[in-house]
Parts: structure tokens; C-alpha cells; sequence
């Protein structure tokens, strides 16, 4: 192989490989991590629901999700009771809000809440430590209201 061979295709490989450092150091939309999930029994309903237990998960709940499947939803989770308020920030469809005492009574509940709602927040009449969400008719469809029992697999458990 002769030397000018050699220099052009180490010319070549080091091009490719500045290409790819500087496409791989771009920064791009990242997808949504998934969520940890777990399952919530509301009398004989079980519905899965991802689990949002941190800040960043609970700031971004359901936004700019397209739908919400039926017998699925979103739980969000506080390290204590208080009067956690949603709001319909980039939501796509309406959903029902169940909010939940330590002990899994349901304290509040808010129905076929509206994207158009948007920036008005929904909050607890008492405070409460969950906040499922769940797709709009929920509630209706369930027979759900204060003092309905929701049972959370893992509810305790480290995250």
C-alpha cells in the first residue's frame, strides 16, 4: 500500500470519527424514561399505573401524551400528605383525579377534568399523600367517591 494511500484513508477514518464524537455530543431530545409501575385496586378494579415518585416525573404527570388507555394511569406519589394540586399543563384528553389519604381512603375526587381547564389547578378538600389519574369516566363508570379504598401494591416501597 503506498504512503499516499495510507494518509488518505487515516484522513478518512479521522473524519469519521470526528463526525461521530460531534453527533454523539449533540444534544437531542431524550425520550421519557420509563416509569416504574405497580397496580392499584379500586374495590374489585385493578388498574396499572405508572408511578411518578420524584419531582421531575410528578412536574411532567401525563403532559403531551397522546391518550391514556383504559384500566391504566398515573400515580403520583409524596413522601407526606399535603394539598397537592394538578393542573392540565400539554394535556391531550380529560382524565379523572382520585386523591388518596396515607391510608388509601379517597379524600377527593374531580371528574372529566378538561385540557382547556389549563392553568386552573384542581386540589384535595383535605390533604392527601396520592394522586391517581385516570382516564375521564372513570369515577362515573367505578361508583369511585370519598371514603372508596384504594389498595397500592408497593405503596411503601424505597424508590
Amino acid at each position: 500500500m503506498s504512503l499516499r494511500l495510507m494518509v488518505a484513508l487515516t484522513g478518512v477514518a479521522l473524519l469519521v470519527v470526528a463526525f461521530g464524537m460531534h453527533f454523539a455530543s449533540t444534544e437531542y431530545p431524550k425520550m421519557q424514561t420509563k416509569l416504574p409501575t405497580t397496580t392499584v385496586i379500586i374495590g374489585p378494579v385493578v388498574v396499572l399505573v405508572e408511578v411518578a415518585s420524584t419531582d421531575i416525573a410528578r412536574r411532567q404527570g401525563l403532559s403531551g401524551r397522546a391518550t391514556l388507555e383504559e384500566g391504566s394511569g398515573m400515580l403520583f406519589v409524596f413522601d407526606t400528605e399535603g394539598e397537592w394540586g394538578i393542573w392540565m399543563k400539554d394535556m391531550h384528553f380529560p382524565i379523572d383525579i382520585i386523591w388518596a389519604s396515607q391510608d388509601g381512603t379517597v379524600v377527593t375526587v374531580a371528574k372529566d377534568i378538561s385540557p382547556d381547564t389549563y392553568p386552573q389547578a384542581f386540589y384535595p378538600s383535605v390533604p392527601a399523600r396520592y394522586v391517581l389519574e385516570v382516564p375521564a369516566g372513570f369515577v362515573a363508570a367505578h361508583d369511585v367517591a370519598e371514603g372508596s379504598r384504594l389498595s397500592i401494591e408497593n405503596a411503601n416501597a424505597p424508590r
